[in-house]
């Protein structure tokens, strides 16, 4: 039986290293991508010498030069557009040096800057779910001045690799800034101040988007809480959750 239970822990561990080193590797080759496939200066071509007064053609009637003058899309310039828009700029709060809460969901590691964290409730009272809801949400949990929309952190944040009954360490609840939802954790650590510096910047954010950056020397994903949020809205949408 001992033996059966260690099993199951070393294979939890080694799935949450192994997502944690995929965080990691994420920004990591997001980062040196982004080098790699940086647009070289555009070459600008001089321009043509005006042609000899001698054989230039009589000028063409007005109509004539005025659709010849309308801009037309040239190849050249969708060679270097950008496919898919231009990448979401880094967070705002992230130009200068920063406050920085660690909290853990499930044995992972994850950070919140502390000037978007909305509050941190202990739970106590079991949270109100909702039946028919994905796994992902936990329910509400009310109070006095706002009831709050509660997010099974690892389901959400871990899809497909959440350790066994992960529900049950969760101790206390994030509040993403002034938004409704709530991030569900084991624990909360002390915090910290971060310098710009120490964290690999995300820019492309096809995968992943709520994941700003990656803190190396804590080994801990640094939160966008603000895509964070939005993602959970766009969710609550296209799913049609009745949520209130």
């Amino acid at each position: 039986m001992a033996d059966k239970k260690m099993t199951q822990l070393t294979a939890s561990d080694a799935a949450i290293a192994s997502y944690l080193d995929e965080l990691l590797h994420t920004a990591t080759e997001t980062a040196e991508q982004e080098e790699l496939l940086a647009p070289l200066p555009r070459k600008v071509e001089p321009e043509l010498a005006p042609a000899d007064p001698a054989v230039v053609e009589p000028p063409q009637p007005v109509t004539v030069d005025a659709q010849k003058a309308a801009p037309t899309p040239e190849p050249e310039v969708k060679k270097t557009a950008p496919v898919s828009g231009e990448p979401p700029t880094r967070p705002d709060w992230s130009e200068k040096p920063f406050e920085c809460l660690i909290f853990t969901v499930a044995g992972l590691q994850l950070a919140v800057p502390l000037v978007l964290l909305g509050a941190i409730h202990k739970i106590e009272e079991e949270i109100r779910s909702l039946p028919g809801s994905p796994d992902w949400y936990m329910g509400i949990r009310p109070g006095n001045d706002y009831n709050l929309r509660v997010v099974d952190s690892a389901q959400w944040i871990m899809a497909g690799r959440v350790p066994e009954n992960a529900r049950d360490n969760y101790r206390f609840i994030i509040r993403l800034d002034d938004s409704p939802w709530g991030l569900a954790c084991d624990s909360v650590g002390q915090s910290f101040t971060l310098d710009p510096d120490q964290v690999r910047w995300r820019t492309a954010r096809s995968q992943r988007p709520w994941l700003a950056g990656t803190v190396i020397d804590h080994m801990c994903a640094l939160i966008d809480v603000r895509a964070m949020s939005e993602l959970l809205v766009r969710a609550e949408q296209e799913q049609r959750l009745d949520l209130s």
